[in-house]
């Protein structure tokens, strides 16, 4: 399997300053350079430049090889590379974004942190400099011709790279190009709301915020809003005009407990932060419920994510089951939203978050629409039925899953993501009837939590 080298580099005149920064991707086994990557990126200190360079890197490489290439990426930035492997807390909270943005990316590669002396770093040093250079005189960067033809990568050897000048945006790329960056959000139905304080490992890093339809993003209730919270019925109870005539497969739909990031209503899809204690209560909360009669959960199914198995493994603990994971019931992928509150998306995305919030068929920048993760969780659904039929099956999801089983259990349009709001360790249950229709039993159960 081919194996990839990210260099990356960033850096200002004044710090703050005219800043800039640069990265390359090479072929690990020959040094081969396959895209060249820079920005000026106007005034903006030393850090932000690295990062940003990082996250040019990254994005780079998974337009080049797609998600699960093996790299080692390579910085002389020593804050940089041991906040990403997780061994350095991050303290300055204008880097927070960028960090979750990068942890984003690198969760979708095999990725090894290494720091380098700078004078190892030279051809992505070259580009940062040539980059600060241009913000210096008020332009963007462009591919020069020293970049096309200098350093021992190979940059202008025959076979080597098509170098393109600018990309839209301004973005100075080489070879196959820059995708959108990854993240999350999501208005009324989608994100997970978390936020607070990472520590600058990647499996803490992109959270956002679930909120509710009124506040604007999903998952979160809306302030000063009451939220009703009815108590979910047993398995074998009927709350239709006539007894159901076959025995039902009864899935339990539970919300994850509070994170970091749901604190602070920061869209949260495929980051990975864990429980806080509180959420943790919360979990224990549902655990004893489910544990007790009439419940009888034969089954516990569980999202790969953090906060979702934790919680999965608190009512396993209480119920002696085991946890199967599903990758279907993950969160939403929100791509560059990831990690950032619904105001902060708004002032930095308007266009793309009207079309998102308009239409499920749209999708946040670098990530995952309405409409895709719909197709997703209607097949784990129907799997989760047809294995498990006639059983009762509890699945540990998040807010976007969650509400898309109810919304196809309903028979809904997917634009019913906007009109539902779940609470944090909130229960709902369906009932598949293999002779008739789904029938939503309970939705947004918090009555444990009280």
């Amino acid at each position: 399997m081919t194996s990839y080298v990210i260099e990356a580099d960033g850096g200002s005149r004044g710090n703050p300053g005219p800043a800039g920064y640069g990265a390359v991707v090479k072929d690990a086994a020959d040094g081969q350079v396959l895209v060249e990557t820079a920005e000026s990126i106007g005034t903006q200190t030393n850090n932000v430049a690295e990062y940003r360079g990082l996250i040019a890197g990254l994005t780079s490489l998974l337009a080049l090889a797609g998600d699960g290439a093996q790299v080692e990426v390579r910085m002389d930035s020593k804050l940089v590379i041991e906040q990403m492997a997780g061994r350095w807390k991050i303290k300055n909270e204008g880097l927070r974004p960028l960090a979750l943005e990068a942890a984003a990316l690198a969760r979708r590669l095999r990725v090894t942190w290494r720091w380098i002396p700078r004078e190892k770093n030279k051809d992505a040093d070259r580009l940062a400099n040539e980059a600060m250079d241009a913000a210096a005189k008020g332009r963007p960067w462009r591919l020069s011709d020293s970049s096309a033809s200098s350093g021992s990568s190979g940059a202008g050897a025959p076979g080597g790279r098509s170098a393109v000048g600018e990309a839209p945006g301004g973005r100075g790329v080489s070879g196959r190009g820059v995708s959108g960056a990854e993240g999350p959000g999501s208005r009324a139905s989608a994100p997970e709301a978390s936020g607070g304080r990472i520590s600058g490992t990647r499996d803490r890093s992109a959270q956002a915020p679930e909120t509710s339809a009124r506040a604007g993003r999903t998952g979160e209730p809306a302030e000063g809003t009451a939220q009703a919270t009815p108590t979910i019925a047993p398995p074998g109870s009927s709350t239709g005009w006539r007894p159901p005539t076959s025995t039902a497969t009864s899935l339990y739909l539970l919300r994850h407990g509070e994170t970091p990031l749901s604190i602070e209503r920061r869209f949260s899809g495929l980051g990975d932060p864990e429980l806080t204690p509180n959420g943790v209560a919360q979990a224990e909360a549902a655990a004893v419920k489910l544990a007790g009669k009439p419940y009888d959960i034969q089954v516990i199914v569980s999202s790969p994510l953090k906060r979702a198995r934790a919680t999965a493994e608190i009512v396993a603990a209480r119920t002696g089951l085991e946890v199967v994971v599903e990758e279907g019931l993950r969160e939403a992928d929100f791509g560059a939203w990831e990690g950032y509150t619904f105001t902060e998306i708004q002032r930095r995305w308007p266009d793309e978050l009207a079309a998102w919030l308009a239409d499920p068929s749209a999708a946040p920048p670098g990530g995952e629409s309405f409409g895709v993760a719909a197709r997703r969780v209607q097949a784990i659904g129907d799997l989760l039925i047809e294995r498990y039929e006639g059983r009762t099956v509890l699945a540990v999801s998040h807010v976007t899953p969650i509400k898309m089983l109810l919304q196809s259990a309903l028979l809904a349009p997917l634009g019913a993501l906007y009109r539902m709001h779940l609470d944090l360790s909130a229960l709902s249950l369906i009932e598949y009837y293999a002779d008739g229709p789904a029938v939503v039993k309970a939705f947004n159960d918090t009555s444990h939590l009280h």
